[in-house]
């Protein structure tokens, strides 16, 4: 199988089926089309004999991938849900196929990874998930009035810790050992390898596949991530958002300072949302189940405006003075965020399953 258009390049080389997203003006964007493009790859290649293992990358090098193409979400709120609703549902059932793939599935996650790009590589069982110097790992999604999704939650609420808590409602980049720490990696190896690397697996049987990679791999570089342990663990335990924010003051120091600064620049009901849905994550038992709640939770967003007005200040008017609503915490009740996670109308649910 060799498909080849303006957004993903599918095709066998080797061993290897291997998919390459390929919109590197928009750092790799994740589109409907891209979604709908590298379902039916990996289902052939699920059964195809002459493929024993899968790579992912983007195009250039700044990254795997951004997100997904949240203009194009902002925009299609014109045309009502339907849209959004497509997306995040085919999005998510890529994420879970990937999530319980049968063959080695290797995901280079060099230069930017954010939201969707998340979504397709982070969920990876194995020890094949591969990062660079270059690497930025990172769910920023309250920046925008919406929750880290593409199960986000899932991998938040297994971080160490409360760091789950911190990446989530901080939005903070991961680099380095941080990404393997907090549980999104597993492998360093530098950028200059890559190509090699690629050369190698794809003359290699899925049998061989980790020790492939560990001829290229090394210990990761310091990141800063684990040096605050002590303070993320005071602070972002807490039991709400105001009480966090109220821990961060009480830290008396420039990281608590910068720290508390940025949560108040994000969506006060994204912060409170994504608070909630990591901490229901972190019992629930699969990554399918965290993909249902965080459909409910983001076509609500939608829906009610506080994403697409995050996307407006930040991409489209670009002004960076979002009008959220509520404006403030003071003015979110603990009972409208618990009203967010309720069950969708049956059409609308996304319905996965974890396989028995």
């Amino acid at each position: 199988m060799t498909t080849t258009n303006d957004e993903v390049l599918i095709r066998i080389e080797g061993t290897a089926g291997r998919i390459t997203l390929n919109r590197p003006k928009a750092l790799n964007a994740l589109t409907l089309g891209m979604v709908r493009a590298i379902w039916p790859a990996l289902l052939a290649w699920k059964d195809d004999p002459a493929v024993e293992l899968i790579i992912l990358d983007g195009a250039g090098d700044r990254g795997l991938c951004a997100g997904g193409d949240v203009r194009w979400l902002y925009d299609s709120r014109a045309r009502g849900l339907d849209d959004a609703l497509a997306f995040w549902r085919e999005e998510y059932a890529l994420n879970a196929l990937i999530h319980r793939y049968p063959k080695p599935f290797v995901p280079i996650m060099d230069g930017i990874v954010m939201g969707g790009g998340i979504g397709l590589s982070a969920h990876v069982q194995g020890g094949t998930r591969i990062v660079t110097e270059r690497s930025q790992l990172a769910m920023p999604e309250t920046t925008i009035g919406l929750i880290p999704d593409v199960g986000g939650t899932w991998l938040l609420g297994r971080a160490p810790d409360a760091f789950g808590e911190y990446l989530g409602l901080v939005g903070e980049r991961m680099r380095g050992a941080g990404t393997i720490f907090s549980g999104f990696a597993d492998v360093f190896l530098q950028s200059s390898k890559l190509d090699e690397l690629r050369i190698a697996l794809c003359t290699t049987k899925a049998a061989d596949v980790k020790k492939t990679i560990a001829r290229f791999a090394e210990p990761p570089p310091h990141s800063n991530l684990a040096g605050h342990a002590d303070e993320i663990g005071r602070t972002f335990s807490q039991p709400s958002v105001p009480a966090i924010l109220d821990a961060l003051a009480r830290e008396d120091s420039e990281w608590g300072t910068k720290t508390r600064e940025a949560l108040l620049a994000r969506s006060p009901k994204a912060l409170a949302t994504t608070l909630a849905a990591v901490r229901k994550a972190r019992k629930l038992g699969s990554l399918e189940e965290a993909l249902n709640v965080e459909l409910r939770l983001c076509l609500r967003l939608f829906e009610d405006g506080e994403f697409v007005e995050g996307v407006r200040a930040l991409l489209v008017d670009k002004d960076k003075s979002p009008k959220w609503n509520p404006p403030t915490l003071a003015g979110l009740s603990d009972a409208a965020v618990e009203a967010l996670f309720a069950p969708l109308p049956a059409a609308q649910e996304l319905g996965l399953r974890a396989p028995a």
